[in-house]
């Protein structure tokens, strides 16, 4: 375990955000995040890696960006919700987010983030749009959402993940924690915590990060099994009922129109992020 603190991380008047990286035997991957964090430059970054005691090169990685990474520490946790968890019980900024060691951010987006918060004082949590990247890096797609729906939330977790930011007082106002029985579906349970509580919650109108499609991921290995259990259990929770899946496409169908509609916008330039 190491830490230090970024020079560029004093006397920016933007808010300080923290973002926390959990991560194990992601080696392959995990430098190009820790690069893009890099590339958030002059953005006020407290950044957190907590590794679960991989067997691979990740430490080694990491040494590698020390100028990046302002504390890292590699030992045996209870899974990816309680490194996350203990990454962010070490921070003290006023945003927050966490980004997967195979995601990485796009250059600029934690101050556009920042800058959007000052101006916005009343939102409590953003996200925008992704980029699907592959193993190698390579852009292999795009999702270009239309504006926040608050009640498509409770059938479907359309949130691009690695594009989500949020308030501390949001954080706070749910418990200060995510739910460490989660394995899979632990984002969307935050969401919907964040909109039980009646936080306000708005897309941005830019592309913040990508997501790493490859074999080895959790999303894809998982999904069939508990992941689908967990969004179930969600989904009861929100709706207060059983529900089953010809249920869920007819709600979230309109949404997925919108969907379409405004990834056909971007496509032919009429919307430009």
């Amino acid at each position: 375990m190491w830490s230090h603190r970024l020079p560029w991380n004093r006397g920016r008047r933007l808010p300080t955000v923290s973002i926390v990286t959990p991560s194990f035997n992601q080696a392959e991957f995990v430098g190009a995040t820790f690069a893009s964090i890099a590339a958030q430059a002059p953005a006020t970054v407290q950044y957190i890696v907590r590794d679960g005691g991989s067997s691979d090169t990740t430490s080694e990685v990491a040494a590698a960006w020390r100028h990046v990474i302002d504390r890292f520490e590699s030992a045996p946790d209870g899974g990816q919700a309680d490194a996350i968890n203990q990454g962010f019980a070490e921070t003290d900024g006023e945003i927050m987010a966490w980004l997967n060691s195979d995601d990485v951010l796009l250059p600029g987006a934690v101050a556009y983030v920042a800058e959007y918060f000052a101006r916005h004082p009343d939102v409590d949590v953003v996200y925008g749009h992704r980029i699907l990247i592959d193993a190698g890096g390579a852009e292999i797609g795009r999702w270009v959402l239309p504006r926040h729906d608050d009640e498509i939330l409770k059938w479907a977790d359309y949130v691009p993940q690695e594009t989500l930011f949020w308030r501390r007082r949001a954080w706070d106002a749910v418990g200060g924690s995510l739910d460490e029985t989660l394995g899979f579906a632990i984002d969307w349970d935050l969401i919907l915590r964040w909109r039980d509580a009646g936080m306000t919650v708005r897309r941005l109108p830019r592309f913040l990060g990508c997501f790493r499609v490859h074999e080895a991921q959790k999303t894809s290995a998982e999904i069939a099994e508990r992941g689908e259990r967990e969004m179930m259990k969600l989904r009861q929770r929100a709706i207060g009922r059983p529900v089953d899946y010809p249920e869920i496409n007819a709600a979230i169908r309109p949404y997925l129109r919108r969907h379409v509609m405004t990834h056909l916008g971007w496509r032919l330039g009429v919307l430009r992020y």
